[in-house]
């Protein structure tokens, strides 16, 4: 059979050949002819395959280092998105077999005191913005005289000792006004949520609202600050300081009722008297990240009630016996519910509640996250995933601390030191425990940094590779499950009904 092939193969190929060397005069005198010999040569091609070159360049595999295109993992993705849906979907079957139905509003201790001083800490923490715009109203007002003054004498735009004592004088008495009405708001709603407030989630809601409102007054002074100082002293360096986009508001035409409340309810902690806007508002749009919220929002409430509860409720007795292995066996447990509630959470408020708001406000700069998930260490997570903190911190805390001498580390020590109050006090007012575990927490996020910053400068991917498996490693297991666990158990062995049935009726003491 071999030879018969061959020499069919061999045939085949002299008349092809042949073909190929006729004249030109012989096809146009016989045209039937010549498509009688395309439809040959078609022939030839579709029926000898088997001579075909597969191997004709050096290629490597798909997923070899040395690829010089990087592969799609998107069904790796969607093959993972299966895995997780499904998993816990039969967690929560098996848990509503158990259990029943968890899934009761009636159920959840929401008294009338905790809804109503919620509501009015709501309407009234803002009041410290409109304090922060009366100051710098009479800021503005007496730096107007000050330069009108100025012009007057025919003073020079550089400024002399004198001016520049004054200023700093009167920068230290709005300085401390401000620290103190924005230490008043945080003090006073810490203390009505730890002491007034039972619910640990109205709480969580009140006390965010708090933080965020404190981080606008200390931008909006800050910022204003500096405006000032450069509308008094115009000369070259400062001028060139303030940024292009302020033109079309300068200082302190931006001190007004409108622009303040413009950035009360811009989805950003960076006050800037212009941001970038968009033409309309795409009310479609809107309507749909809603949506996208409200869906959210029902499964969080899904899997934190049917899945996440159970979880926590049975790790009470070993938490309280220090049974370590039962305890990294909730902690593994507890880790793929949390991870799955922290992403759906993530996407409701970074992609779909800011991108609805910044819709409404036509705030046109969205960018609120990157792309965090495929960071190659802590350090780089902490600079991606939430933008509008990591903006406030190196606005406001780092960059300042840097011009003034500080090195970097000492910097970085600050922010983290002021990160992790403000994560204890967000996480310790609520549930009654100021534990100082989210305080450590984002402590030891600065040895996590210092070991992952080689892999991110690392050339070629093992590097990077290595630094991501540590940062969800550290992020999903070590994390948020144990911060979760530890503020659950204290909560429940102090306030809860759960831990009354167990008879966990003695003090707390973690070791």
């Amino acid at each position: 059979m071999d030879s018969a092939t061959t020499t069919s193969v061999e045939v085949s190929a002299t008349a092809f050949l042949r073909r190929k060397e006729g004249t030109g005069a012989a096809a146009e005198t016989n045209h039937a002819a010549s498509n009688g010999n395309e439809v040959k040569q078609e022939t030839f091609f579709r029926k000898y395959r088997h001579v075909a070159a597969v191997h004709y360049k050096a290629r490597p595999s798909t997923l070899s280092h040395d690829t010089q295109t990087s592969p799609s993992f998107v069904g790796f993705r969607n093959l993972m998105v299966i895995v997780l849906v499904v998993g816990n979907l039969r967690l929560v079957i098996e848990n509503m077999q158990k259990y029943g139905n968890l899934i009761c509003l009636t159920c959840h201790d929401f008294r009338h005191k905790d809804v109503l001083l919620g509501l009015l800490l709501y309407v009234l923490v803002p009041c410290h913005l409109f304090i922060a715009y009366l100051l710098e109203l009479v800021a503005a007002k007496q730096a107007r005289i000050s330069r009108s003054q100025s012009v007057a004498k025919g003073g020079s735009a550089s400024p002399t000792k004198d001016q520049q004592a004054s200023f700093q004088s009167t920068w230290e008495s709005i300085r401390k006004a401000h620290f103190v009405n924005a230490t008043v708001a945080l003090a006073v709603n810490s203390w009505v949520v730890y002491f007034h407030i039972h619910h640990p989630l109205i709480g969580t809601i009140t006390e965010l609202h708090v933080i965020i409102v404190y981080m606008k007054v200390m931008s909006y002074a800050l910022t204003n600050r500096d405006l000032r100082h450069a509308y008094l002293h115009p000369i070259k360096g400062e001028l060139a300081a303030v940024p292009e986009i302020y033109a079309s508001c300068p200082y302190p035409e931006n001190i007004t009722m409108g622009n303040l409340t413009y950035f009360w309810w811009a989805p950003t902690l960076i006050y800037q008297p212009v941001y970038p806007r968009t033409e309309k508002i795409r009310w479609i749009f809107v309507l749909k990240r809603l949506g996208e919220t409200a869906c959210l929002s029902v499964f969080i409430w899904f899997c934190s009630a049917q899945y996440a509860a159970p979880v926590l409720w049975n790790s009470l007795d070993k938490m309280h016996s220090l049974d370590l292995v039962s305890i990294v066996e909730r902690l593994l447990k507890l880790s793929t519910i949390s991870l799955v509630i922290w992403l759906a959470g993530f996407f409701a408020l970074f992609q779909s509640s800011l991108n609805a708001l910044a819709e409404i406000m036509r705030f046109g700069d969205r960018s609120f996250y990157d792309d965090w998930w495929n960071s190659a260490g802590l350090g780089e997570y902490w600079r991606l995933w939430n933008k509008p903190v990591y903006q406030f911190m190196k606005r406001h805390i780092f960059s300042p601390l840097v011009a003034r001498g500080y090195k970097m580390t000492t910097a970085s020590l600050i922010v983290f030191f002021a990160s992790a109050v403000l994560h204890e006090l967000l996480v310790g007012a609520p549930t009654k425990n100021f534990l100082g575990v989210a305080f450590m927490g984002m402590l030891i996020q600065i040895p996590l940094i210092w070991v992952t910053r080689p892999l991110e400068k690392m050339k070629g991917p093992s590097g990077k590779l290595i630094g991501n498996v540590i940062f969800w490693v550290s992020f999903t297991i070590l994390g948020q499950p144990f911060a979760a666990l530890v503020y659950f158990y204290a909560w429940q062995a102090k306030y809860g009904s759960v831990s009354r049935r167990m008879g966990i009726n003695e003090p707390v003491m973690l070791t």
